[in-house]
C-alpha cells in the first residue's frame, strides 16, 4: 500500500470492521509511542455486499486447521498447494490436507467460496448442530404503574404480538408486591400462579411452585401417562409441561393473552402515604429467567422487562420503601454511603452469570444465560435501577430503552423495532426473518507478532486462555473469546491488541499480519451459524526511520471511538477527573508524535488531514454526557454509556460530536459547525445527538411562524423551509434504535438548552469570539482548547 492511498472507511462496507491504524508498528516499543489504541471495531452480523461475501449462507461446516490450539478457518489468505492438495495456516503455519471432497474438485480455476480472494467474510450453517426451534418472548410487566400507563403498555404489547412469527413462543409474568406467572394454556378463565415478591427463585424449584409435580415425579411414563411406553426423563417431562402451559406459540394463545392484557389492573396492595409501592422487580426477573432455563435451556429467548419505577422489595431492591430516603445519587455511590447499591449489583450480576443446576428429581441444566437475553424498557420520571441492572443486560446482550411514559413514541416505536425483520426479496439473505440472534460468541485469532488485550462492548469473558492472549489487559481481557448473548446486525464490539514482537530483529520485507474473527450464533430460525471474517495488513519496520506509512493509515474516526469506549470503561473503576486527565495526556502525546512543528513554536503546529479532526473529537468527548455527570442521574449515565459501547463507528461519533445542519433562504441545507456562531435569527438548525433530534428555530423564523406567514400562499417558500428539517428529522429517526426523542424549540425558549448545551461556546456571557448566540458556561472554547494543546505538544 502506497503512502496517502489508504481508504480507511471502505473496510466497514466490505468487512464490517474499522481499524485505528491499518499499517502497524512492528515492535512493542514503537507501538507504545503511537499512543492511540491499536484496535478493531467489528460489527459481526453487518450485512455485506455480494462483492465481498458469498450472497448466501454456505450449507456446510468450515474447513479448519488441524492444530488443536489454532483451529483457524480456511480463508483467501491461506497458501494453497494445488498439486499436493495442501493448505498452510497463516496463523500457526501448519500444513493441512484437504478433505477428499475438496481434493477431488479444487484447482486454481475452481475454488470454493472461502478461497475466492474478495470473500474475506464467509458465513456457514453448521450441519453438525441440530436446529433448536424458534425463540420465546417472555413479557414481564410492572403493574405498579397508573391505569393510563398500563393501558398504553398493554396496547403496545398487543401490537407487537402481530409482528411475531406464528411459531414464536410467548409467556406473561406480571408483578407488583408479588409475582404472577400466567398459565396461557388454561382455557375458560384466566389462571396464574402467585409467588411471593420478597424471595429469589432458582430453576430447581420452578416446577414445584408452578404445579408441575407430576412431571417432576416422573409420572409421565408413557404417551398417556400410564405404565405403557418408555419412561421419560423428569427434566424432559418438566420442559414439556412448561411449554404446554406457560410458553405457547403465539398462534395458539394470542386471544388468551390479549384478554389478560385488556384486564390488567394496578397492583391492589394498599400503599401507606409515607411509603413507596412494593415493586418486586428482582424477584420477577429471577422467576422469568428460571422459567426459561427450565422450559428451553438451549434455545433462544428474550425476557422483556417493562418497568415504571425502582425495585423496592425483595432481592435487587435499589431504594427503601420509605419516601424519606432518597434514591442513590452519584455522590452517594462515590462515597459508598448507599447500602443497597452493592447488594443489588451483586444480585443482578449473579442472575447474568450463574450456572443453573436443578435439585431433587430435576436433571442438571446447562448454563443457558447466553441463550436468554434480558431487555429493559424503563418509562418513568424517576430512576428505576438501570445502573444496578446494567451488567445483567450487558452480559446477555440485551437492549435498554429509557423513556418518560409508555405512551411516548420513544418507547412504542423502539419496542416495535426490536422485532425488525430482514427485507423481503429473492436476492436478500434471510429475507423476511427476524434480525435478532442468540447465544453468540466471538473468538479472535492473531498472528504470532501481536496478541489480544481485551474487548469492550456488550460482552462477557469466556476465560479462554491461549497463546495469543496478552498479559496487558484492556477492557475485558485475559481471554481471546467472549460471550455476546443476544446480537443483531448493529451490535459492534471493540477488540484491542498488543504488539508483542520485541523488535530485536527486523521483520522480513513484505511480512503481513493476520487476524480472524469467528462469530458463532443461533439464528432466529434455531439453526447454528458461524461467521468468519479474516483481515490482513502490513507491518512498518522502525528501521525505516519514517513514520509516514503509519501516519497515512490512521483512521481518526475509529480511533476516537476506541478511545471513547476505553474512557467510558475506565469510569467504572476510576474517578472521572482522572479519566479526563488521561484523555488530555494521550491527546498531547499523540499530537507530539504525529504533528509537524518546530520545537517550542506553537505557531508552527500543523496536523495532517488524517489527524485534523481528532482533537475536536476529544474536545467534545470531554464535554459529553459520557464523562460529565452534571445534570444526569446514575441511571441516565449508565444508559448513555451502555448505548455507546454497542453502536457502530458512525453512530458513536454522532453521540460524541453531534451533527448540525443549517436551513435558510440562501440555498439548500448545509452542514454547520457545532458552534454558537451557527445560531442565527434567520436560520433553522437540525441537531442530531443520537439520543435527541432537535429542530431549532432562530428568533426571526419563530416570530414569522407565530404570525402564521407559512399559512399564506405568497409565502410558500417559508412553508417549505419549515417543513424541510421536519422531514429530514423523520428520516434520521426512521433508521435508529432506540428511537430518539424529537424536540422542536425556539431560540431563547426553555427547550433550546438541548441545542445550546452541545455547541462549542465560542461566545459566552464574559467572552465573545464572533457572532451568533451566547452560551452561558464557564467551559473553554475549542479555540482556547487548541491553543493550549499546541503549546503543550511543541514543548521540548
Amino acid at each position: 500500500m502506497q503512502e496517502q492511498s489508504w481508504d480507511v472507511t471502505s473496510s466497514e462496507t466490505l468487512t464490517g470492521t474499522r481499524q485505528s491504524f491499518h499499517n502497524w508498528p512492528s515492535s512493542r516499543l514503537e507501538a507504545t509511542r503511537i499512543v492511540a489504541p491499536l484496535g478493531v471495531l467489528i460489527t459481526p452480523l453487518k450485512p455485506l455486499p455480494p462483492t465481498s461475501a458469498p450472497p448466501t449462507v454456505l450449507q456446510y461446516d468450515p474447513v479448519r486447521c488441524q492444530t488443536p490450539t489454532c483451529h483457524s478457518v480456511l480463508s483467501p489468505y491461506c497458501q494453497v498447494d494445488y498439486q499436493s492438495k495442501l493448505w498452510v495456516c497463516p496463523f500457526c503455519f501448519q500444513r493441512n490436507h484437504f478433505s477428499l471432497h475438496y481434493a477431488e474438485n479444487i484447482s486454481e480455476t475452481n475454488l470454493p467460496a472461502e478461497l475466492i480472494p474478495q470473500y474475506t467474510t464467509c458465513e456457514y450453517e453448521l450441519q453438525t448442530q441440530a436446529p433448536s426451534g424458534g425463540p420465546a418472548f417472555l413479557f414481564v410487566l410492572d403493574t405498579c404503574n397508573p391505569k393510563e400507563e398500563l393501558s398504553e403498555l398493554a396496547d403496545s404489547i398487543q401490537q407487537v404480538l402481530n409482528l411475531l412469527p406464528e411459531t414464536a413462543l410467548v409467556g406473561l409474568i406480571t408483578y407488583g408486591t408479588n409475582v404472577s406467572v400466567h398459565e396461557l394454556g388454561f382455557e375458560g378463565l384466566p389462571k396464574s400462579y402467585v409467588l411471593r415478591g420478597n424471595k429469589e427463585y432458582s430453576p430447581g424449584r420452578m416446577g414445584e411452585l408452578l404445579g408441575c409435580a407430576t412431571a417432576m415425579n416422573g409420572a409421565g411414563k408413557g404417551p398417556q401417562g400410564g405404565g405403557g411406553g418408555a419412561p421419560r426423563p423428569p427434566g424432559v417431562a418438566l420442559r414439556e409441561e412448561i411449554l404446554s402451559r406457560f410458553l405457547l406459540p403465539v398462534s395458539e394463545c394470542s386471544i388468551t393473552l390479549e384478554n389478560i392484557l385488556d384486564d390488567l389492573r394496578k397492583d391492589p396492595w394498599p400503599v401507606p402515604n409515607e411509603k413507596r409501592v412494593a415493586r418486586a422487580t428482582g424477584a420477577a426477573l429471577s422467576v422469568a429467567l428460571s422459567l426459561l432455563d427450565v422450559g428451553m435451556p438451549m434455545q433462544g429467548g428474550r425476557v422483556m422487562l417493562f418497568t415504571g419505577g425502582p425495585c423496592t422489595s425483595g432481592p435487587g431492591a435499589v431504594v427503601s420503601r420509605m419516601k424519606t430516603e432518597d434514591i442513590r445519587s452519584h455522590q452517594d455511590i462515590a462515597k459508598g454511603s448507599e447500602t443497597l447499591y452493592k447488594p443489588a449489583c451483586e444480585f443482578y450480576a449473579k442472575l447474568a452469570h450463574s450456572t443453573t443446576k436443578g435439585t431433587g428429581n430435576v436433571s442438571t441444566l446447562a448454563a443457558s444465560h447466553s441463550y436468554h437475553v434480558v431487555d429493559i424498557f424503563a418509562c418513568s420520571l424517576d430512576q428505576v435501577g438501570m445502573l444496578e441492572m446494567k451488567e445483567l443486560v450487558e452480559a446477555t446482550g440485551g437492549c435498554m430503552v429509557l423513556g418518560d411514559s409508555f405512551g411516548q413514541s420513544v418507547f412504542k416505536e423502539s419496542l416495535r423495532r426490536v422485532f425488525k425483520r430482514f427485507p423481503e426479496g429473492e436476492e436478500v439473505k434471510d429475507a423476511g426473518k427476524m434480525q435478532m440472534a442468540f447465544n453468540a460468541s466471538l473468538e479472535v485469532l492473531t498472528s504470532r507478532e501481536f496478541k489480544v488485550s481485551g474487548a469492550i462492548g456488550p460482552v462477557s469473558s469466556l476465560k479462554r486462555m491461549g497463546a495469543n492472549v496478552s498479559e496487558v489487559e484492556v477492557g475485558k481481557g485475559g481471554t481471546n473469546a467472549w460471550s455476546l448473548g443476544g446480537i443483531d446486525p448493529d451490535t459492534t464490539v471493540a477488540v484491542y491488541f498488543d504488539v508483542t514482537n520485541p523488535g530485536t530483529a527486523q521483520l522480513p520485507q513484505g511480512k503481513r499480519r493476520y487476524m480472524q474473527f469467528m462469530t458463532r450464533y443461533q439464528h432466529a430460525d434455531g439453526r447454528t451459524r458461524l461467521r468468519v471474517t479474516t483481515l490482513c495488513g502490513p507491518w512498518h519496520n522502525e528501521t525505516q526511520q519514517d513514520i509516514n506509512p503509519i501516519k497515512y493509515s490512521f483512521d481518526q474516526e475509529a480511533a476516537a471511538v476506541l478511545t471513547a469506549r476505553l474512557a467510558v470503561y475506565r469510569t467504572e473503576t476510576e474517578d472521572v477527573a482522572d479519566v479526563l486527565r488521561w484523555v488530555d495526556r494521550s491527546l498531547i502525546r499523540l499530537c507530539s508524535k504525529f504533528a509537524d512543528y518546530n520545537q517550542d513554536d506553537p505557531n508552527s503546529f500543523r496536523l495532517s488531514p488524517e489527524f485534523s479532526l481528532y482533537p475536536q473529537f476529544m474536545f467534545h468527548l470531554r464535554r459529553s454526557q459520557f464523562l460529565q455527570l452534571f445534570n444526569s442521574s446514575p441511571d441516565e449515565a449508565a444508559y448513555y454509556r451502555y448505548i455507546l459501547t454497542r453502536e457502530n463507528t458512525t453512530n458513536s461519533l454522532v453521540m460524541v460530536q453531534p451533527s448540525l445542519l443549517s436551513y435558510s433562504f440562501n440555498g439548500p441545507p448545509q452542514p454547520a459547525l457545532l458552534d454558537s456562531q451557527s445560531v442565527r435569527p434567520d436560520t433553522i438548525l437540525l441537531l442530531d445527538t443520537f439520543f435527541h433530534v432537535v429542530v431549532f428555530h432562530g428568533e426571526t423564523i419563530a416570530a414569522w411562524r407565530e404570525m402564521k406567514y407559512h399559512e399564506q400562499e405568497e409565502h410558500v417558500s417559508f412553508r417549505n423551509l419549515l417543513q424541510a428539517p421536519q422531514e429530514d428529522a423523520q428520516i434520521i429517526m426512521d433508521n435508529r434504535f432506540p428511537v430518539p426523542r424529537f424536540i422542536v424549540c425556539d431560540q431563547h425558549k426553555s427547550e433550546a438548552r438541548f441545542l445550546m448545551a452541545k455547541l462549542n461556546p465560542s461566545s459566552t456571557h464574559d467572552r465573545a469570539e464572533g457572532g451568533g448566540a451566547q452560551v452561558f458556561t464557564d467551559d473553554v472554547s475549542l479555540r482556547v482548547f487548541m491553543e493550549h494543546l499546541m503549546k503543550l505538544a511543541v514543548q521540548s
